[in-house]
């Protein structure tokens, strides 16, 4: 199973967090939000497929995403988890930890934003720059 989500660069995105990603629908981005690759997302938790939902709350689920800016690709590895709730209709937050909340999409994953190349973060400072961040579930 395979979702897209597409969203856009904000001049504030520093992508240095240490233990999460987070892509969001809001189109105001402060420079504390250190984790948000992206904004202007068109999907956060609450629209995600039904489908989509039970394969992320199965802990035997192994997920990929994949983060295309440009010629840019970045991938992170995740897993699933039964007490995810997916219900934020704003955000879509991957972590490291094991840490669940309505935001929370994966957790367990292997890499978090400070993992980006710099040069995809530089392209992603321009509000033109577009994105696309997906979801692969086998």
């Amino acid at each position: 199973m395979r979702f897209e989500i597409e969203f856009s660069g904000h001049e504030n995105i520093r992508s240095n967090h240490q233990k999460t990603i987070e892509i969001t629908k809001e189109s105001h981005l402060t420079p504390q939000g250190d984790c948000i690759v992206g904004v202007n997302a068109n999907r956060a938790c609450a629209d995600l497929p039904q489908d989509l939902k039970d394969k992320l709350k199965n802990s035997d689920s192994n997920i990929t995403f994949s983060i295309n800016v440009g010629d840019y690709n970045f991938t992170v590895e995740g897993k699933g988890h039964p007490d995810l709730i997916l219900t934020h209709t704003e955000d879509i937050v991957i972590r490291k930890s094991d840490f669940v909340c309505p935001r929370t999409l994966a957790v367990k994953c292997d890499k978090a934003s400070d993992l980006l190349p710099r040069e995809m973060v530089t392209l992603l400072q321009d509000p033109k720059t577009k994105g696309t961040f997906t979801i692969t579930i086998d």
